[in-house]
């Protein structure tokens, strides 16, 4: 059973989240937070799996709010899904980096967040390859040149390559047409570079590909 928490100021939007999530037979909702101090309490109490968290909530944001969990060791299994009303919110970038791993926007389809909330309980990221782009390179684009990291140093060259990959947004499946080898020989890859680095998630290693240098903002048509 997937145990969700739901973190939004608008109790209607709770509510209709609510109802669509409770109706699966893998996932419950296990609490609410109308803002985000409630929300870290809860996510305290009660270790969801999922949170669904709204950005701009009363007192603490939700920006606030998924830093200090993902910065709790005890959290760590916890992911956060953030949520927004327009697909390039200014925060996104933000709270990736602060340990989201992934965003939905609030008009999505029913279907696609059933869909997310398995996809991120299950490990992965929701960063499908168009937003990626566009996301990211938005956002890198204003940040200055990177410094080589040392942590880069523990990485293999294939290593480098694959992380390169899943910066552009590529898949498992994608990146192992792109270098010819097996899908669980990529996934391989991906996550023994996620340890190397200490991403938590897939989300995370795509934000460190780009503050890297790996993947340089700017390679868009």
């Amino acid at each position: 059973m997937i145990k969700v928490l739901l973190a939004d100021d608008q109790i209607l939007v709770r509510a209709g989240f609510r109802a669509l999530l409770d109706a699966q037979s893998d996932i419950e909702v296990v609490g609410e937070a109308s803002d985000g101090e409630e929300a870290v309490a809860q996510a305290k109490r009660l270790r969801p799996d999922v949170i669904l968290m709204d950005i701009r909530m009363p007192g603490l944001d939700g920006l606030a709010a998924t830093r200090k969990i993902a910065d709790d060791e005890r959290l760590d299994g916890v992911r956060i899904v953030i949520l927004t009303t327009f697909e390039l919110d200014e925060y996104v970038f933000e709270a990736l980096r602060g340990g989201a791993s992934g965003f939905l926007v609030k008009d999505t389809e029913p279907v696609e967040l059933i869909h997310a909330v398995r996809a991120v309980a299950a490990g992965d990221a929701l960063l499908s390859p168009s937003v990626t782009r566009r996301l990211i390179a938005e956002f890198a684009a204003r940040a200055k040149e990177p410094s080589p990291s040392p942590r880069l140093n523990s990485l293999t060259d294939r290593e480098r390559e694959v992380m390169a990959l899943v910066g552009e947004g590529l898949t498992n499946e994608e990146i192992a047409a792109r270098l010819v080898v097996s899908p669980a020989t990529a996934k391989t890859h991906v996550s023994r570079t996620m340890v190397k680095l200490g991403a938590r998630d897939r989300a995370q290693l795509v934000v460190f590909a780009y503050e890297s240098g790996i993947v340089k903002p700017g390679w868009l048509p």
